[in-house]
């Protein structure tokens, strides 16, 4: 912008006898313009608070490089971060309310990150927070086997510990095996393993086992279990070659070699032809041959000399008996002719 200028009528001035022309007004701007002045600092708010975290592990070591995710109320990023060496990280000029806290890295292949957490700021008042990243876990694979065959085994359950307490129970499937998260601290850790409970048909694996396992190493533990011992089978060579007899004999009246009686065959009324042949051939007075009563005759070879002089006998009975009957007919006969 160009500033007016305001003519005038010149006025001489007599300087040593020089005669010198001046202007009798000078150019000035239309509007005035501001000094520059410096621009007032940032200043945070009288009632900003800020989180501090700091960041370690089971073993209470810091954790260098830990990332961390602030969200304010709305879901909106109100900062991010990584722990430094001494395991701190700091969040500021936070406007007070509720935030929700988020680690997405631990910063260490051996360490696990937290759950997420909300985080109460308040008015001009640092909220302090401790982090600890447990170890990652040892995996650890369960197997159970027959001692001889090495057959896998279901059924078997084991408790897994350290010192006087138990950390993990695992039981086998159907495929004889099983698998679980062991929790652990920092280096190589000892552990026992325990049986109590043995497969179907198979006896406790009776000796504590022990591993060594460290944070997040897989380890495979293997259990062994015999059978069950069960009684011998008898051998059919060694079956007795002569089997006892039992013959019926009469009521009351015990059987040869037994204390036990047995009754004897309900009578039909009928005389019974055999035994009483048996009872006739027997010679009178010989004792040891007489059989037990209502046993059977015995039929063998050796009885057939008494079977025929028996028959004999009864013939010599028979035919005299027939003589003493005709001579009686004849006497009477006779008479008979004597009265008449």
């Amino acid at each position: 912008m160009h500033a007016p200028f305001v003519r005038t009528a010149a006025v001489a001035v007599a300087v040593t006898g020089t005669l010198t022309w001046a202007p009798a007004a000078s150019a000035q701007p239309s509007e005035p313009t501001p000094l520059a002045s410096a621009a007032p600092a940032q200043t945070p708010a009288p009632d900003a608070g800020s989180v501090e975290i700091t960041t370690k592990d089971t073993a209470g070591e810091a954790l260098l490089g830990a990332a961390f995710l602030l969200l304010d109320a709305a879901g909106q990023e109100a900062g991010r971060g990584k722990s430094d060496a001494q395991g701190k990280l700091t969040f500021t000029d936070l406007a007070p309310g509720v935030y929700r806290l988020k680690e997405t890295a631990s910063g260490s292949p051996l360490h696990e990150i937290v759950a997420d957490q909300d985080v109460i700021v308040t008015p001009g008042a640092t909220t302090r927070l401790t982090i600890i990243d447990p170890f990652k876990a040892a995996k650890v694979f369960l197997q159970a086997k027959d001692d001889k065959s090495g057959k896998l085994l279901p059924g078997a359950t084991v408790n897994i510990g350290t010192g006087d307490s138990t950390l993990l129970t695992l039981t086998t499937g159907a495929k004889g095996t099983a698998s679980g998260d062991l929790p652990v601290t920092r280096g190589k850790t000892q552990f026992w393993v325990k049986e109590i409970k043995a497969p179907t048909g198979y006896d406790l694996s009776k000796p504590t086992k022990t591993f060594t396992a460290g944070p997040g190493a897989p380890v495979t533990v293997t259990v062994t279990n015999a059978k069950t011992a069960t009684d011998p089978k008898p051998d059919p060579s060694d079956k007795p070659t002569h089997k006892p007899t039992h013959h019926p004999s009469a009521p009351g009246t015990p059987s040869s070699g037994s204390g036990e009686t047995t009754p004897s065959v309900t009578a039909t009324g009928t005389p019974d032809a055999v035994s009483s042949t048996t009872a006739a051939a027997i010679p009178f007075g010989d004792s040891t041959a007489t059989p037990p009563m209502g046993s059977l005759a015995r039929t063998g070879s050796d009885a057939t000399p008494w079977l025929t002089g028996g028959a004999g006998v009864l013939i010599v009975i028979g035919g005299g008996v027939l003589i003493m009957a005709r001579r009686r007919r004849a006497d009477e006969s006779a008479d008979d002719s004597t009265a008449s």
